[in-house]
C-alpha cells in the first residue's frame, strides 16, 4: 500500500472536454491576455514556441487563434499525456482536427531546442514553488509539480529564450511575484485575472 501511494500521480489531459473545450466555445480569441501579450494584433499569426508546455492549455489556445506552435515538454510522461490527448482530440474531427494540425509536439530540454528553432515568440510558463495556500492550486496543477518538479533552470531557459527569439519573449508569472532575477526588465506586461505576461521585445 505504501509502495501505491508513493506513486506519481498520472496526468489526463483533455483538449475537447473541460476547461479548455469551454474556452473555445466561448470564443473568447485574441482578447484574452495570452494572446496579447504574443503579439496577436491585426497582422499575421507568429510563429510560437511554447518552452514549457506542461498541460497544453496556452498552446492550445493559439494554435485555436491561427498560430503554428510548437510545444517542448521535457517529461516523458507529461509528453506523453499530450501526445494522447493531441491525439484525442484530432480524432474528433472539425475544428479540432485542424487546431491540433497546427501543433508539434517535441520532447525535450527547451535550453538545447530552442537556438535551432529560432522562433519568432517563445512562451515560458515555469513550474512555480507551492503557494502558501495549497487550496488555491488545482488538483491537475499539484499532480503536475508533484511529476515534473519545480524548475531551477528557469532563469537559464528565459535567458537562451532572450536571445533566440526573433520577435519577443512572453514570461508566464504569478501576479504578486517578484520579477525573474537575472533578466533583464520586460518592455512591457499584460495583466491577466491571476496572472501576469512579462513581454520582452526582441527588434
Amino acid at each position: 500500500m505504501a509502495a501505491e501511494e508513493n506513486q506519481k500521480p498520472e496526468i489526463y489531459i483533455d483538449f475537447v472536454g473541460g476547461a479548455v473545450g469551454h474556452r473555445l466555445r466561448a470564443g473568447e480569441g485574441r482578447r484574452q491576455a495570452l494572446p496579447k501579450a504574443a503579439g496577436f494584433g491585426k497582422g499575421p499569426v507568429p510563429h510560437v514556441v511554447d518552452a514549457t508546455a506542461g498541460l497544453g492549455r496556452d498552446a492550445f489556445l493559439l494554435a485555436s487563434l491561427g498560430a503554428q506552435v510548437t510545444l517542448i515538454e521535457r517529461s516523458a510522461a507529461i509528453h506523453a499525456a499530450l501526445a494522447d490527448a493531441m491525439a484525442r482530440a484530432k480524432a474528433e474531427g472539425g475544428r479540432y482536427a485542424e487546431i491540433i494540425e497546427r501543433m508539434t509536439l517535441l520532447q525535450g530540454d527547451s535550453i538545447k531546442l530552442l537556438p535551432a528553432l529560432a522562433p519568432e515568440v517563445i512562451v515560458i510558463d515555469p513550474m512555480h514553488p507551492p503557494r502558501h495556500n495549497s487550496a488555491l492550486v488545482k488538483k491537475e496543477m499539484r499532480d503536475l509539480r508533484d511529476i515534473v518538479g519545480v524548475d531551477p533552470d528557469q532563469t537559464e531557459l528565459m535567458q537562451v529564450a532572450l536571445s533566440c527569439a526573433k520577435k519577443r519573449v512572453v514570461l508566464k508569472w504569478p501576479m504578486h511575484a517578484e520579477p525573474m532575477v537575472g533578466i533583464r526588465a520586460p518592455s512591457h506586461q499584460i495583466i491577466g485575472k491571476s496572472t501576469r505576461y512579462d513581454v520582452f521585445m526582441c527588434v
